[in-house]
């Protein structure tokens, strides 16, 4: 993570959307419209403790902080949060890319975003192209690091 994660604004933010707590896409989709110059943004987050594995995520991102809508639902403290990116969209690119999706595919949740196609499919993993696997490689080392296997089997 290479900006802080501002815990304080996160908070408000998430009480003024009425965020839920497993939806860090539609979350993050509702608070960019309330966030002047944020950028809405998909990738993973990893921390210790159970599942030990990357998570597929989406926050707000301004020049020098994150703002996490999901955050009071995470059940960590800040400092415990490591934030990968994959893709970064402004307001008006996510308000369009929703609405191609939802064109083209009106059965499924236009959330999360994948980018243009072709993309691809990595396993049960997610979908994207390489920058989907290089944030995931990247948080799964970090997750690794945090959860050394013989600490696997005391935490949560």
């Amino acid at each position: 993570m290479d900006k802080p994660l501002d815990a304080e604004q996160s908070i408000d933010i998430a009480t003024r959307i009425k965020s839920k707590a497993k939806d860090s896409f539609q979350n993050a989709a509702k608070a960019i419209a309330i966030v002047e110059g944020a950028l809405y943004v998909q990738g993973f987050i990893a921390f210790s403790g159970s599942p030990h594995k990357p998570i597929e995520h989406s926050w707000l991102e301004l020049d020098d902080r994150i703002l996490d809508p999901t955050l009071p639902h995470l059940k960590r403290k800040p400092d415990q949060l490591h934030y990968y990116s994959a893709q970064k969209l402004t307001a008006k690119q996510l308000k369009k890319a929703i609405e191609e999706a939802i064109e083209d595919y009106p059965e499924d949740d236009p959330l999360p975003i994948y980018g243009s196609t072709p993309y691809e499919y990595y396993g049960d993993v997610m979908l994207g192209g390489k920058e989907y696997m290089q944030a995931y490689e990247t948080a799964n080392a970090k997750c690794i690091e945090l959860n050394p296997p013989k600490n696997r089997n005391q935490q949560n």
